[in-house]
């Protein structure tokens, strides 16, 4: 993060999305901003003008996240990230959601509410279309957690977690008697997890390129 932007930090409470740095070791290694933990049972999402967390939705159902579960700063869902939805499932009519890239993040220990950041390693994901936009949900393991650390690819997890987390994405944004008209095509490695994230940066330079001048004039 620039001088500037380090500097309004000590003084404004930094935008979660726009504000806080993915970390200098990503995309192996990221920053995430957790808006959700197990044991809420309504949804919280960042509003994207304030930075504050906000209320979604109450939870219409008994399923919580299985997972803290937020999103990557600095990050957006565009044509790049489309890109490789659209290469991979042969779907030539999918775009970009226009929204930080989704994460959730595996740990041992009972962390007890959101708004808060953690360094995660992203091990995989799934490829989840939402509406024909590109929506995919990252799964990660908080760095250095004692249970999960030496976890380095989806396919080390057990196969009961992936499904946990599979079902939950496929199912918490159903409403009584209006199913969610999602899909999860596919689940991928570290390697394509690494390269979302790196396609996504790049997606999120290209939407807010002159954001860095707005601020450096404030």
């Amino acid at each position: 993060m620039d001088p500037i932007g380090r500097l309004m930090g000590l003084r404004y409470k930094s935008h979660p999305w726009h504000g806080v740095d993915i970390g200098p070791e990503a995309p192996e290694v990221v920053v995430c901003f957790i808006e959700m933990v197990p044991r809420d049972t309504v949804k919280y999402e960042v509003d994207k003008v304030s930075g504050y967390l906000k209320i979604d939705r109450p939870q219409k159902y008994s399923n919580s996240v299985p997972a803290l579960y937020g999103f990557i700063p600095q990050t957006f869902s565009g044509e790049k990230v489309a890109d490789l939805s659209r290469e991979k499932t042969g779907n030539s009519q999918i775009v970009g959601d226009s929204d930080p890239i989704d994460i959730c993040v595996l740990t041992e220990k009972e962390i007890t509410h959101g708004d808060i950041l953690v360094r995660a390693r992203p091990i995989g994901g799934f490829r989840m279309i939402d509406n024909n936009q590109a929506d995919d949900k990252l799964i990660a393991v908080m760095n250095n957690d004692a249970l999960y650390e030496d976890y380095r690819d989806v396919s080390d997890l057990p196969e009961k977690v992936v499904n946990r987390l599979r079902h939950y994405f496929l199912t918490y944004k159903d409403l009584p008697g209006n199913p969610a008209d999602v899909e999860i095509t596919h689940v991928y490695n570290r390697e394509e997890a690494v390269d979302l994230i790196t396609r996504s940066v790049a997606d999120y330079q290209t939407r807010f390129e002159n954001l860095d001048n707005l601020l450096s004039n404030v």
